[in-house]
């Protein structure tokens, strides 16, 4: 099982559309008992809430339903679980170390890092 985690400020818009995307993706592919994804904040302040409306909505418009998500704050046992900590910014790997300590294993990378032009998702 390959675990991968979205991670962005709240978790009510960026990092749950990685999420709910890369899920879809993993399906389509017929993967989906190989995977085990999720997505969390940095921050607390959204805690709870659901997705931010136009994020939903654009999620709606190409097919795939984020209704039940909330937000939650990224966690120490969160790192230790999973393989792949994929953020939106660089400002979110400041304030994940503030909550691992340092990516002592190299788990954390910022999602575009993976693409053919690396560069930070800005916040909507």
């Amino acid at each position: 099982m390959i675990n991968v985690i979205f991670v962005c400020h709240g978790n009510i818009c960026r990092s749950p559309m990685g999420e709910f995307i890369f899920k879809a993706m993993v399906k389509k592919e017929g993967l989906s008992g190989s995977f085990h994804i999720e997505s969390a904040a940095t921050s607390r302040e959204e805690l709870g809430n659901p997705v931010y409306p136009p994020a939903a909505r654009k999620l709606r418009s190409i097919g795939l339903d984020c209704r039940g998500h909330h937000a939650r704050q990224f966690t120490l046992s969160d790192y230790k679980h999973f393989d792949y900590i994929l953020v939106m910014e660089s400002y979110n790997i400041r304030n994940l170390n503030r909550i691992i300590g340092s990516d002592k294993e190299g788990k954390v990378h910022r999602l575009l890092d993976y693409s053919k032009r690396p560069r930070d998702i800005a916040d909507p």
